[in-house]
């Protein structure tokens, strides 16, 4: 695991840190996908957990959540808007319909099992010491957990930091054909900047501490 923030870990992936998964304290933010079983287990093995918090409902992020919650015994949250594809009566990304079916054969491979919300999150709620932010666009429940006291944010797919072509680090909007409603999510990208943060430990792609790049990334948005 690498220390990103204080009292904030992300659990380690080779070569590159591509599907994040962070610890702080005992509650667990995101939950990577089922390929990643032993990666996330061997590395929680020993580590106390309270509750597996997810920054949204899509493949990359809840896949092994019925796993960690059912094994550990501990709460699953999540944003009220996305707890129809949790919990199994929507189908997570629903709309992929005209993608190229290899891409769906994977997404749909990277899926978990559905489960049981037992904490529903809006706005203002408190997980672990951060405030849940909503921040829609790439996925209806998508939040930002945000820690008033340092301003750290943990943005999920708000925004990612590396490309998926390259593995090169760098500021990106999440890919369009993943994003129900990209002109939302840039607004929620506007709405990170708002909150001033000093670090931003997004989903994909290592944490971003150079806030002036991040300033003119946000600019450069239409």
């Amino acid at each position: 695991m690498k220390r990103v923030a204080d009292g904030v870990e992300r659990l380690g992936q080779f070569p590159r840190p591509l599907v994040n998964v962070y610890l702080a304290g005992d509650v667990l933010f995101d939950a990577a996908t089922t390929w990643d079983r032993w990666r996330i287990t061997r590395q929680l093995k020993g580590r106390p957990l309270s509750l597996v918090a997810l920054t949204h409902v899509h493949p990359d992020h809840q896949g092994l959540a019925d796993l960690i919650c059912r094994e550990r015994d501990i709460p699953l949250a999540c944003h009220a808007d996305d707890v129809d594809y949790m919990e199994g009566r929507r189908e997570i990304q629903e709309g992929m319909e005209g993608m190229n079916p290899l891409l769906v054969r994977i997404q749909k491979s990277w899926t978990g099992p559905p489960h049981r919300v037992d904490r529903v999150l809006v706005e203002g709620d408190e997980v672990g010491g951060f405030r849940v932010v909503h921040a829609p666009g790439h996925a209806p429940g998508e939040v930002i957990y945000f820690r008033d006291s340092d301003r750290v944010a943990i943005c999920g797919d708000v925004l990612r930091n590396i490309s998926y072509a390259t593995t090169l680090n760098g500021l990106r909007e999440p890919p369009d054909i993943f994003t129900y409603d990209p002109a939302e999510n840039r607004r929620s990208i506007r709405r990170l900047a708002d909150l001033n943060p000093s670090v931003i430990l997004p989903g994909h792609g290592p944490e971003v501490t150079d806030m002036a790049a991040f300033e003119s990334f946000v600019a450069g948005l239409d």
